[in-house]
């Protein structure tokens, strides 16, 4: 196994991280912002929505960091036809 080394000072990882780097930064952004509209469209704003909000992002976020990792390549592939290079 090979161990993550800093290198002239710098503290970033490895590019071969990069998908699993871009998965947590969207699952987290996503999760973050839909559990937000979620909740204030089923419970609305109230006293404790903030509250209602951490709860529904704690189970959102693993989900959505999982889901992001097994859907990217799909994502990846489609972009490719879509899009010209």
């Amino acid at each position: 196994m090979q161990e993550l080394t800093v290198q002239s000072g710098s503290k970033k990882l490895p590019a071969k991280f990069t998908p699993f780097v871009f998965a947590f930064y969207m699952s987290a952004i996503m999760a973050f912002l839909m559990s937000l509209i979620i909740v204030a469209a089923n419970s609305g704003i109230a006293d404790h929505y903030l509250a209602q909000v951490i709860h529904a992002y704690s189970i959102a976020m693993p989900s959505a960091f999982f889901c992001v990792l097994l859907v990217r390549p799909l994502v990846m592939q489609l972009v490719k036809h879509t899009v010209k290079n």
